[in-house]
């Protein structure tokens, strides 16, 4: 059996497994043959090698690994539900060809990729519409097959939605969709991407925005909140995590980011 460690639950870590701790190891520790510390972020780096040492104190193989240690090169990424992530969520591709400024995924996993298509309901992929027709209708396929409705949570380029797309995801069942405004740019394709997932109600096309990068004050981003609220979507607010530290944002940044990640507190501020 492997024993799994991560260094912070998110909402992603995978829950009801005897063989998965968060943190230190505990008083009561299951039998093992090896422990895999996973991090996923590169500011948890250094918890991660901490984390390593003090399993190895009462395991004879701990590995450290996940996401955020590329070794130097191009990620290697295997998947296998239920592993790293929480039951229900899949991976059918990795990487993006898009080499946005702020993000590492490009550099880590190099070339979009498509892989072996696995079950679950919960599509994390980086840019699945930049994925082949034929690789999507069968995550289309497998979808259908689910007992619960598909969620789009590792975002749809708003860029790549056309007709097409538009039809392929109104032939699915759907919990909920995200799309993505990070810069101010990004609103006018995000715009024509809701026209055409109109068949969707607000609660089911969300959006991921990313806030407090490159200098952006907190009434810039708050209106671009509102703006993508307008335009029809529920906003997903973000801070912006540079890849060399972690910035501890003040409490006016983290209640902007709080109110405009939350259903309930946007629907009340908008009313």
């Amino acid at each position: 059996m492997i024993i799994r460690v991560f260094p912070r639950k998110t909402s992603m870590t995978p829950i009801d497994d005897p063989y998965i701790f968060v943190g230190d190891p505990p008083l009561w520790r299951p039998e093992a043959d090896v422990v895999h510390v996973s991090v996923t972020f590169t500011w948890d780096i250094e918890e991660g090698k901490r984390l390593q040492e003090a399993w190895m104190q009462h395991y004879p193989i701990v590995k450290l690994g996940g996401p955020a240690l590329n070794g130097g090169g191009v990620l290697k990424f295997r998947f296998t539900p239920g592993m790293y992530v929480k039951h229900g969520v899949t991976f059918t591709s990795r990487s993006c060809n898009n080499n946005c400024p702020w993000c590492l995924v490009p550099e880590y996993e190099g070339k979009l990729r498509t892989i072996p298509i696995t079950s679950g309901h919960i599509v994390q992929d980086n840019n699945f519409l930049q994925c082949p027709p034929s690789h999507r209708q069968a995550v289309y396929q497998m979808l259908s097959s689910q007992r619960r409705a598909a969620e789009f949570s590792g975002g749809l380029d708003a860029r790549l939605v056309t007709d097409g797309v538009a039809d392929e995801l109104r032939g699915l069942r759907i919990h909920q969709v995200f799309l993505a405004a990070d810069t101010e740019a990004a609103l006018r394709p995000l715009a024509k991407a809701i026209k055409k997932l109109s068949f969707l109600p607000r609660q089911k096309l969300r959006c991921y925005v990313m806030i407090a990068y490159d200098g952006e004050t907190l009434a810039q981003a708050e209106a671009r909140l509102r703006q993508v609220w307008g335009l029809g979507a529920m906003p997903f607010a973000q801070l912006f995590q540079p890849p060399d530290e972690y910035i501890d944002y003040s409490h006016e940044w983290k209640s902007l980011a709080r109110t405009w990640s939350r259903p309930a507190a946007m629907k009340a501020l908008m009313d």
